[in-house]
This record gives C-alpha cells, structure tokens and sequence, in this order.
C-alpha cells in the first residue's frame, strides 16, 4: 500500500515538472518579449515550437507507450489544418473570431480523430515495419487527395470539385480550398487574437499534456502499456488488444489534429506540400531523441531540435557539425529506458575496470 502511495505522489510530481517546465518556459519568452530582449526570429519561432511539441507529445503516445511505429503523423496534422481552415473561412462572416476559432480546434480535432478510428482499425492489426509503411501511404494519400480538391462556397453552399471550372461558383462566390495552392488568408481572419496565438499554443501543450499524462497513468494507459509490453501475456487476462490501440491511435491522432489547427491559422498561406514524409519523420526523431515513452523528454528534444538550426544560422560554415554534434550527445544522454540501462551498464563496466587496477 505504501508503495502504490509512494509510485503515485511520484508519477504526480513527475506531471507537476513537466507543467511547470511549459510554464516556466513562458514566463521567460514573455518577460524578454515584453523587454525587447527577443529577436523577430525567435518570435517568428515560438508558434511553430508549441505545434511541433504538441505533435510530438501525441506521437509519444503511439510510439512510446502503445509500442506502434506510426509514419503518418503528418497525415493527421494535414487533416486537421485543411478540415478547419476552411471552417475558419466558411464561418468568417457568421461567427466571432473566439469561439470561432474555439470551434475550429474542435473541428480540427474531431476530423483528425475520426480519420484516426477509419485508417486504425484495419491497419493496427499490422505490427513493426508493416505498420509504418501502412501510415506512411496513408499520409502520402490525404497529402495527394487534398492536392487536387478544390472547394468553394455561394448561396447554395459548399461546392467540391477536382478543377476550379467544375466548381460552377454563383457571383459572389468564394473560391477557399485551391488544389496544389492550398488555403490562403486564414491567419487574416484571426487579426485581433493573432498576437496570443503563442498563448494559445501554451494553453493547448497544457490541454495535451494533461490528456496524454492522465491517460497513460490511468487503467486504460496500463493496458495499452500491458500491450506493448507482451502481447502475449496482456490477451491472455483478457485485455482488448486492438481496442486499446484504437484508443491511443486515436487520442494521438486528434491531438495531431490539434497542431494541424495551430499550424494552419499562424499562416497565411496553408499549402499540402508541407505535410509530407519528411514532417513525420522529424517528429519521430523528436521522440526518438528526447526518449520513446519520456514526455518530458519529447519537450526538451523538441525545443532544441528545432529551435537549434535557426539559432546558428550565423554560424554558417559550422552549423550542420553543431547541430549533428548535438543529436549524438542526445542520443547518448536521451531519457528512454534503453539508454539509462546502456549508461548504468557503461558505469559498471568502468568501474570494474578501476577496481581491477586498484587490485593490481
């Protein structure tokens, strides 16, 4: 009993830090915003980071605590991003900028998540390399479906075609969604809340951090960790392997949905080309390097990585060999379980070393 009390008050201190880690990190951007401190590039990075911190902390999810490799992260955030830019667009004239934009994160949300329960309950059934081709396509498919929709709206409603003549606009229609040229003037409606959208961002790492931390020390999070664990062994008690997986599919999935909205309205110009395999396998290093099943790990990795290469660009010459130096010092000092056993059993194997020499 005073065991499970101990684990407990641990596993909520451990969430306290990594609230406090968001907030503290805020509080500094603020003050040195608020000083003049800050560089129009550092500002120009603050949205983006809590996007791709978001979107990494959803992916750990997957990967880290449901033991799934997922290559289609992009895929969800694309989903997100275009599903509610154009409910941003459509809804411009009828509904206030706040819950506007409230309602476009759910609809992002909701979007990505359903597109997440559709692609995972045939594909979870693969595991390990299987798995991560599957939702590398899918990513690739929505990337190429969306390439060449166009979408526009009159009286009569929305209009869907795959040219922008086979939209049969009435005058006064609106052409939104323009194949390979994306969305544009999304972050235009949003000009009076656009100066929090780096607030917004830090409201919603706080909203996915606590989803993701009480879900996984839940008893739905014990069983999809179960899973990943033995699968063996979990089925064999009873546990609903394919449900549970479904379940942190999901979860993930809308939270990535929930980036793609962030993502989508700090631009003004929302193009599909982004969202390509390369976006989802950045995330991945993110996890990967800041330590498969460590959320705070996946902060602080996300934080550096991609804030890293922008601050040396006046090192020219230079900055690939700092960034790369970076990346192995942590993939040695990376907070996964793997890595803390290799570092104690480098530890041991030294001294033992030290004590044989003494001995001699």
């Amino acid at each position: 009993m005073a065991d499970m009390k101990n684990m407990k008050n641990k596993t909520t201190r451990n969430n306290m830090i990594n609230y406090g880690i968001v907030i503290v990190l805020f509080v500094i951007v603020q003050a040195l915003s608020s000083t003049g401190n800050l560089s129009r590039l550092l500002m120009g990075l603050l949205v983006p980071l809590c996007v791709y911190t978001i979107a990494s902390v959803s992916l750990n999810l997957v990967v880290g605590f449901s033991g799934e490799l997922s290559l289609g992260h992009a895929g969800f955030m694309c989903v997100g991003a275009f599903s509610s830019a154009l409910f941003s667009q459509v809804a411009a004239d009828s509904i206030p900028q706040v819950p506007r934009f409230i309602l476009a994160i759910l609809v992002g949300a909701a979007v990505a998540a359903l597109f997440g329960v559709i692609i995972g309950i045939p594909v979870l059934r693969l595991r390990g390399d299987y798995l991560a081709i599957v939702t590398l396509a899918f990513g690739e498919i929505i990337k190429n479906l969306i390439n060449v929709l166009y979408i526009g709206v009159d009286d009569k409603g929305l209009h869907v075609a795959t040219s922008a003549a086979g939209l049969h606009l009435e005058a006064g229609g609106k052409q939104i969604l323009k194949g390979a040229l994306g969305i544009s003037g999304t972050a235009t409606l949003y000009k009076d809340i656009k100066n929090y959208f780096f607030l917004i961002g830090v409201i919603l790492l706080l909203l996915t951090l606590f989803i993701v931390q009480n879900l996984v020390n839940s008893r739905s999070g014990r069983a999809i960790m179960s899973t990943r664990d033995n699968r063996i062994a979990a089925e064999s008690v009873g546990i609903n392997i394919t449900r549970y997986k479904l379940l942190a599919f999901t979860i993930s999935a809308a939270l990535a949905g929930v980036a793609g909205v962030l993502y989508a309205h700090n631009l003004s110009l929302l193009k599909v080309s982004v969202f390509d395999y390369n976006m989802s396998i950045l995330v991945l290093v993110y996890v990967v390097l800041g330590g498969i099943g460590n959320i705070r790990g996946s902060i602080i990795a996300t934080i550096i990585l991609y804030a890293l290469p922008e601050l040396l660009r006046g090192f020219a010459n230079y900055r690939m060999l700092i960034y790369a130096i970076v990346l192995i010092i942590m993939m040695l000092f990376n907070w996964a379980p793997a890595a803390r056993d290799w570092r104690a059993r480098m530890v041991e194997k030294f001294k033992g070393k030290k004590e044989k020499k003494e001995v001699a």
